[in-house]
C-alpha cells in the first residue's frame, strides 16, 4: 500500500510539475506574440513609398522583411495584408535577365532570400520567378578546376557575386538554404533540370571546419578549443588570435558554425556524421546568449537567427553543456530578446559590423527567431 501510495504522490507530483511547465509555457508564448507584434508595427512604419524597405539596390532586407511580417503567429487565416503585397511587388521589380533577384551587386545574397520571401508567400505567380533563381544560384556555384588541374578548396562554394572572386560560407549556406525548400518546385519540370553539385557543397562546407579528421589544411587551427566549429571561408576567419607559436590563429566563432551546421543539414547529411556531432559538440561548449562566441557583440542577431534556426531544425529542446547542466535555450534566448527589445518595438545592435546599426535588419532577425520560439514552446 506504501509503494502505491508513494508512487501515486510521485506521479501528482510529475503531473504537477508538467501542469506548471505547460502553464509557463503559454504565459510566455502571449509574451512571444506580444513583443512579435511591437516589432512588427515597428516594421510597417519603417516601409518607404515604393513598398521596399532598406535601400533599393538590396532586396534582401525587404525579403527579410517580408518572411518575419508572414511569419507572425497572430495572422494564421489572415489574408496577406497590403504592406507585404507592396513588399512583394518591389522584389519582382528586382528579378533580372539572369534569374537573379537583385539590385547592383550581392547577386546571390538578395536573391537566397527574397526566394524564400516568395515562397512563404505561396502565390502560384510567383512559381516561375522562383525556379529562374534557383537556376541563377544554381549558376553561382564555384567550379574554379573545369580543365581537371587538382581541386580547388573553394570549389562548391558561392559567393556574394561578380564583385568578389571567391565563395564563404555565409553565403553558402543562404544559398543552400533557397535551394533545399525550393526543390519540390522542379519535380515536374519537363526536360533536363539545373541543380546544384551538392556533394561539391559539402566539400566546400568541409573545408570550412576546423576538424582535422576531414580537413587537413594548414590554417586549420592547432588548438582543440577550435575543433568542430566553422570560419568564414577556407584560411579566413573573422576571429583571430595570436598563438603559443606567435602566429595568427583562426578561431572558430559562432555564428558561422551554425550556418556551417545549417549547410550540412540542407544538403541532407547523416545527422550522425562525425562532421555533423563535431560542431555540435563545439556549439555546446561555446553556448552563449549574450554575445557571437569569438565575435562578441558582432553580428549578435545573425547569430541568434542561425542559433534558433538549427536547433528548431535539429529538434533539440535541450542543450546539455560541459559539467551536465541542461539549459532551456528557447526560454533563455526569448528573454534575452525581450530585454533587448527597444520601446518602439525594434532591436539594434550598438556593434555596426555586418549592418547590424540598422535597426530593420536587426529586428528581422529578432522576429525571425522568437517566431520560430513560438512554435517550439
Amino acid at each position: 500500500m506504501r509503494k502505491i501510495l508513494t508512487t501515486f504522490v510521485i506521479s501528482i507530483s510529475l503531473s504537477g510539475a508538467v501542469f506548471a511547465q505547460a502553464q509557463g509555457n503559454e504565459s510566455l508564448k502571449r509574451e512571444v506574440q506580444h513583443a512579435v507584434s511591437k516589432g512588427i508595427s515597428f516594421l510597417v512604419k519603417s516601409q518607404q513609398e515604393d513598398g521596399r524597405w532598406g535601400v533599393d539596390e538590396y532586396p534582401a532586407v525587404t525579403g527579410l522583411v517580408v518572411q518575419s511580417i508572414l511569419g507572425d503567429p497572430g495572422r494564421e487565416g489572415i489574408a496577406i495584408s497590403k504592406n507585404v503585397s507592396k513588399g512583394l511587388e518591389f522584389i519582382r521589380s528586382k528579378v533580372r535577365l539572369d534569374g537573379g533577384i537583385y539590385g547592383k551587386g550581392l547577386g546571390s545574397y538578395n536573391t537566397s532570400i527574397c526566394m524564400m520571401a516568395l515562397l512563404e508567400a505561396g502565390q502560384e505567380k510567383d512559381q516561375e520567378i522562383i525556379i529562374n533563381a534557383r537556376k541563377f544560384l544554381v549558376n553561382q556555384q564555384s567550379d574554379f578546376d573545369r580543365k581537371g588541374k587538382a581541386d580547388n578548396v573553394f570549389d562548391g562554394g558561392v559567393g556574394y557575386g561578380s564583385r568578389y572572386s571567391h565563395p564563404d560560407l555565409s553565403n553558402t549556406y543562404h544559398a543552400l538554404e533557397a535551394l533545399h525548400y525550393t526543390k519540390d518546385l522542379i519535380k515536374d519540370v519537363q526536360g533536363e533540370v539545373l541543380d546544384l553539385d551538392w556533394d561539391a557543397a559539402i566539400t566546400f562546407v568541409t573545408n570550412c571546419q576546423q576538424r582535422p579528421e576531414s580537413n587537413k589544411a594548414d590554417w586549420v587551427s592547432k588548438d582543440k578549443k577550435d575543433h568542430g566549429g566553422f570560419v568564414y571561408f577556407p584560411g579566413k576567419s573573422m576571429a583571430t588570435e595570436e598563438g603559443d607559436d606567435g602566429k595568427l590563429a583562426l578561431r572558430s566563432y559562432g555564428s558561422m558554425s551554425y550556418a556551417g551546421l545549417l549547410s550540412f543539414v540542407y544538403a541532407d547529411m547523416d545527422k550522425k556524421d562525425p562532421r555533423i556531432v563535431a560542431v555540435l559538440e563545439w556549439l555546446k561548449k561555446n553556448y552563449s546568449i549574450t554575445q557571437n562566441p569569438g565575435m562578441g557583440e558582432q553580428g549578435l542577431f545573425y547569430y541568434y537567427n542561425t542559433m534558433s534556426k538549427a536547433l528548431s531544425i535539429l529538434d533539440v529542446d535541450q542543450f546539455e553543456l560541459e559539467g551536465g547542466k541542461k539549459v532551456h535555450w528557447r526560454q533563455e534566448l526569448t528573454k534575452r530578446l525581450f530585454n533587448l527589445q527597444k520601446a518602439d518595438g525594434s532591436w539594434i545592435n550598438e556593434n555596426g559590423r555586418w549592418w547590424e546599426k540598422d535597426p530593420v535588419l536587426s529586428t528581422c532577425y529578432s522576429l525571425l527567431c522568437l517566431e520560430r520560439m513560438y512554435s517550439g514552446l
